[in-house]
């Protein structure tokens, strides 16, 4: 019964263990090789055909060895790489964060401010080299239409389909007559889904304005006025007008500056001749003796060391004209009867330039 026994294990052994002293053991693969065929022992002469786990892709040869006679594998470089997935495009309105794109690798996305994440917030590269999930979108927060003020209205800068507005969307308040805006005019879709503060429409009236000083306004004698309405200004006889001929009754409930009339001046000379609106007149021929406010008129001086004459001008300002003080007015005998040997007469002065003095 032992030599049964015996006999069933050295049979065994022989269909295990190959007859062979140089037969191959199982190679030490490269990291990430592996064999096609899985077995402890090969004959000489066995192939054994090379291949990459999955998410590596192989290069370099050959892609099999052989048992050689003397019990070891052939020589080979084959070798396994990570697959690589394509480069993520740009996430619009957002960021995508990544270190790179081979088997394993992963990808975050993010939005900024007033967007939100629509699909999935990260991917894995995949052994077939694709990303496990497509690429999100970043929309925009949305609020609802703006609050309107009572008696306003907004101007949105974009074209308003139904009832929802979203983030960057902004518009401008507008307070129908005679209500006047209290707040910002800007309105925006926030980030956090909200409308900014609504301003309020309030009614501003200004009370009568008045007349102004030697002046008259074209008005029909209301109680109040409201926000812009207007009222204008003249001036009479020879007076100017200085400042705008009109005002508005503005948001602060008060009139804008109201002009003043400034009166004309008198030339204060009896005798010479002047220059006025680039004409040369004699005193009593300047009839009305009027100079409108602001303008500008000359009288004669004498340079007595040259022998020549010059004008000197001075402005009217509201009803007052300096005669200057190098004018000396003749008597009326040299203006009678010597009148060409007056300053304004004799041979004009010029300077260091030849330009002559006016």
């Amino acid at each position: 019964m032992e030599y049964i026994y015996l006999l069933f294990l050295c049979t065994l052994w022989s269909t295990v263990m190959p007859q062979e002293n140089n037969v191959c053991l199982m190679p030490n693969l490269g990291v990430h090789v592996e064999a096609v065929e899985q077995q402890r022992y090969f004959s000489p002469g066995a192939v054994l055909p090379l291949a990459c786990e999955p998410g590596y892709t192989a290069i370099l040869g050959p892609r099999t060895i052989v048992c050689t006679e003397h019990g070891e594998w052939t020589k080979t470089q084959f070798m396994c790489i990570a697959k690589r997935c394509p480069y993520p495009d740009p996430l619009l309105h957002g960021e995508t964060y990544y270190e790179d794109t081979v088997y394993m690798s992963t990808i975050n996305y993010t939005c900024h401010d007033g967007y939100t994440l629509s699909g999935p917030n990260g991917a894995k590269c995949q052994a077939n080299g694709t990303w496990s999930a497509s690429k999100p979108e970043c929309k925009p927060v949305s609020c609802g239409l703006a609050p309107i003020p009572k008696f306003g209205l907004i101007i949105y800068n974009k074209h308003i389909r139904g009832n929802t507005t979203y983030f960057g969307i902004h518009g401008t308040y507008k307070c129908l007559p005679p209500y006047a805006l209290f707040g910002k005019a800007h309105a925006e879709c926030t980030a956090n889904g909200n409308w900014t503060k609504t301003p309020e429409c309030r009614v501003v009236t200004c009370p009568p304005p008045g007349n102004i000083v030697n002046g008259y306004m074209s008005t029909n004698d209301k109680k109040y006025y409201y926000l812009m309405e207007e009222v204008r200004y003249g001036c009479n006889g020879n007076y100017e007008l200085e400042g705008s001929f009109q005002i508005v009754c503005q948001k602060n409930g008060e009139w804008s500056e109201k002009p003043a009339c400034k009166a004309p001046c008198s030339v204060d000379i009896k005798r010479g001749r002047i220059l006025y609106n680039d004409q040369r007149v004699w005193i009593e021929a300047f009839q009305p003796n009027k100079v409108l406010h602001g303008h500008i008129v000359s009288v004669y001086c004498m340079d007595k060391a040259r022998e020549c004459g010059y004008a000197v001008s001075s402005q009217c300002i509201d009803g007052k004209l300096k005669i200057p003080e190098c004018y000396e007015e003749p008597s009326s005998t040299d203006y009678a009867l010597y009148s060409g040997s007056l300053p304004s007469e004799i041979e004009q002065c010029y300077d260091d330039s030849r330009v002559l003095l006016q």
